[in-house]
């Protein structure tokens, strides 16, 4: 049995539209082991929005399964799903997703509150996240009050505040300049490394590349083989 966090088998997703079938993603099969970073990479149009929707939950292949450790994604119901996900997922978007009217420290503990944990095991955690991400002096501030890049970070403390075991991102550096992007892409590397998640990060940044354990990239549905990475295919 594989010791994945994170499996891909077989993946295809195909739409109807009024011109016929579009065939998004075509046989997909990779895997994420504790500690990665992959990145995916291709051009707009490739698949690689549908694969991350379908390895976040928020879609259902039409062919193939995903796996989180040895439970079968694909094969739970709704509320199974919903906390799969809450459990064992942190996702990460492009446009930050942050909530206006909270602070910085209320967006982190979202997750934390959702899942009912106690205040102070919450303001622990949130804490923590935090200065895991180098905004301590910022929990009370609101979005409008932080940079991009720190609107960014606050994102990517969410994602990590409920101890997840995947980390997915959808172009998290797309918004920021460069030299704010390339700390971004230092701060993801080091958190993987260090928090023993594994990630999936969609960028076509070439810094994260250097940073990824493996590129994945995708072509019109079909991922192509590359050479860096364990577990890339």
């Amino acid at each position: 049995m594989s010791d994945a966090v994170l499996s891909a088998r077989g993946v295809g997703r195909t739409f109807a539209t009024g011109a016929g079938p579009l065939h998004a993603l075509s046989d997909v099969s990779f895997e994420v082991h504790a500690g990665e970073l992959i990145v995916l990479r291709g051009p707009s149009g490739s698949g690689k929005t549908t694969l991350l929707s379908i390895l976040g939950g928020l879609d259902t292949p039409t062919t193939g399964s995903v796996w989180y450790g040895d439970q079968e994604l694909t094969a739970l119901g709704e509320a199974e799903l919903v906390e799969a996900r809450r459990r064992r997922l942190g996702y990460v978007f492009q446009d930050f997703g942050l909530i206006p009217v909270l602070s910085a420290a209320e967006n982190v503990e979202l997750p934390l509150r959702i899942q009912g944990v106690d205040p102070a095991s919450r303001a622990t955690r949130v804490a923590e996240v935090l200065d895991l991400v180098g905004l301590s002096g910022q929990s009370g501030q609101r979005p409008y009050e932080l940079s991009g890049g720190q609107q960014q970070r606050v994102g990517i403390a969410r994602a990590l505040v409920a101890r997840p075991a995947i980390l997915l991102a959808d172009e998290p550096t797309g918004q920021l300049d460069s030299g704010t992007a390339e700390a971004m892409m230092d701060l993801i590397g080091s958190l993987v490394a260090s928090q023993g998640v594994a990630a999936v990060v969609s960028t076509h940044d070439p810094l994260l590349m250097k940073r990824a354990d493996g590129v994945i990239e995708i072509h019109d549905g079909h991922l192509v083989p590359q050479a860096r990475g364990r577990h890339a295919v």
